[in-house]
């Protein structure tokens, strides 16, 4: 079946013209008629578009003064504040490489971020630089700037980088770029094995992913774009570090151009705060946040009703949750589907025209897809059939750095093998059903089990340990760890729990855990994984 049935009643145009053109260059292009606009707003301060560019254009130089040339490697280990912007875009113009590092890394998992990535430069936030300093004499880091949002000092042989930036002087000139070859960002993703691997994203994937998500917005942005540019604000929650909030909210949110709200860490009573004094017209989240917004007593009173453009990906979407959501803002919210090797956006439902509950809708210009047999992955299923979702498209990346085997297994002749399960409808409608391996979605974030299985296998009272995903009213989808302690040996959930707490980020220690005699196992001794699953399904279909 090779027809594309999506495009029958297709609501924007089907084929797009890409610029040939460096994230950086794009971002100029699209930002420099509009210099007083406000770009970025963080912690009362509101930062034009002139000043941006001028803090980026120094960090850029600070950057070529330590050395940091075209393809060389620089960790940003920031939450969402402007020294993260700053730095991301002063690396697009040099033609480095940004290495995405969430802040909330164990000095474990940094160690093997900075190692597999062979950063040159580090870049942290004084708040959470205590991960680096117990991993520092094991990497090759040869510069390490630190970010001081809490003013503090950091011992070591450090850069400060606001000292940085006053002695770097504007005016470097930029780097040539081969947008389509180039490598722009090291989006490290979870593996089978449990060790992280970097999707190489180029500048033509990113910019590319923000031209369709322009496109699929496009009546609205001729609307509030169409003869002049006003200022719009976004509300840019979604962290940085993640392809999400990468591309949906800076890449795209500035370069419509709109002002972003930077916030660095959860909170939704400062979310709505800041709703109510920006009203901003976009806001790009994950269920969790919008199911804290629709069950807040006091939303009404914060003028949510302003937010006209709402996203939702990274987990599924609750239905109730949407329907709240939407009656209390009157806006739409478009639940869309994506994946760190993808820029990350190939689905959503339309902004204009028909949107499906419970479906990721459909492909996004020049995005084709096929759901393919589990088997071998090469014959394509009909409408309702359930098989591998493969993408094709000018978002897909590179490759993973360094790892050919497992690059030429997830590109196949030009195809992207998701490794998820999915089904077409009739109208080209696309539903999420399952994944073809044990990755778990949690409050927004990628967890392998496999890596947290490892970790309780490290405690010493631990015979044997699983962890699976299993179904939460508020997430979703928690991590649930499931423990047969060593004959003779006495543990608590609290002594365990604290155990995984000192060596996962936050998001990847299980919510909850089962003691147990014994683990189900197949004829060969392989623990039965999915079998706790559906323990755990039945329960909650009986609850």
């Amino acid at each position: 079946m090779s027809k594309k049935l999506w495009l029958e009643n297709y609501p924007v145009r089907r084929n797009l013209e890409y610029p040939e053109i460096s994230l950086y260059d794009y971002l100029v292009c699209c930002t420099g008629d509009y210099p007083d606009l406000i770009a970025l707003v963080f912690m009362g301060s509101e930062i034009s578009f002139r000043e941006m560019h001028e803090k980026i254009d120094r960090t850029a130089s600070a950057l070529a003064g330590l050395g940091v040339k075209k393809g060389d490697r620089v960790a940003l280990m920031l939450p969402n504040c402007p020294q993260y912007v700053y730095a991301y875009y002063a690396c697009m113009k040099l033609g480095a490489i940004v290495v995405q590092v969430n802040p909330l890394y164990t000095p474990r998992e940094l160690e093997i971020i900075l190692n597999d990535s062979e950063a040159r430069v580090f870049i942290g936030a004084d708040l959470v630089f205590n991960s680096f300093q117990d991993v520092r004499d094991r990497v090759k880091v040869e510069s390490v700037i630190v970010a001081r949002l809490m003013w503090m000092d950091v011992e070591g042989d450090n850069y400060y980088f606001e000292e940085l930036l006053e002695k770097s002087a504007p005016g470097l000139s930029v780097e040539k770029i081969n947008p389509i070859e180039d490598v722009a960002v090291f989006q490290y993703t979870g593996g089978t094995t449990g060790i992280p691997k970097a999707a190489m994203l180029t500048h033509f994937n990113l910019v590319s992913n923000v031209f369709q998500i322009k496109e699929w917005i496009r009546e609205w942005l001729d609307e509030n774009f169409g003869e002049q540019v006003n200022q719009v604000y976004g509300v840019a929650i979604l962290p940085f570090f993640h392809s999400y909030g990468m591309t949906c909210a800076m890449n795209t949110g500035l370069t419509l151009p709109s002002g972003q709200v930077l916030i660095p860490r959860f909170d939704v009573d400062l979310i709505l705060e800041m709703i109510k004094q920006y009203r901003p017209a976009l806001f790009p989240a994950v269920p969790t946040i919008y199911t804290a917004i629709a069950n807040h007593p006091d939303a009404d009173k914060y003028n949510i009703d302003a937010v006209e453009v709402c996203n939702s990906g990274a987990a599924p979407m609750p239905l109730e949750t949407m329907k709240i959501f939407e009656q209390r803002t009157g806006s739409k919210l478009l639940e869309g589907f994506g994946l760190s090797e993808a820029s990350p956006v190939t689905h959503s439902n339309p902004f204009r025209g028909k949107r499906k509950a419970g479906s990721i809708g459909i492909p996004y210009p020049d995005t084709d897809c096929k759901i393919v047999d589990m088997e071998k992955g090469t014959r394509e299923l009909s409408p309702g059939e359930e098989g591998e979702l493969i993408i094709k498209g000018p978002q897909v990346m590179k490759g993973y750095w360094n790892r050919p085997e497992e690059t030429a297994e997830t590109l196949r002749d030009g195809w992207l093998y998701t490794g998820d399960i999915a089904k077409m409808d009739e109208d080209g409608y696309f539903y999420i059903v399952d994944r073809k391996k044990d990755m778990v979605l949690t409050s927004g974030y990628n967890v392998y089990p496999r890596e947290v299985d490892e970790v309780l296998y490290e405690h010493p009272k631990i015979a044997d340990a699983v962890t699976a995903g299993v179904t939460d009213a508020y997430y979703g989808e928690i991590l649930k760890a499931y423990v047969v302690v060593k004959e003779g040996a006495e543990a608590t959930e609290e002594e365990i729990l604290e155990f995984c707490r000192e060596r996962l980020a936050r998001y990847k220690v299980p919510r909850q855990l089962e003691f147990r005699r014994e683990l189900p196992r197949s004829a060969i001794g392989k623990i039965l994984r999915r079998e706790l699953v559906k323990e755990e399904e039945d329960k909650h279909k009986k609850s």
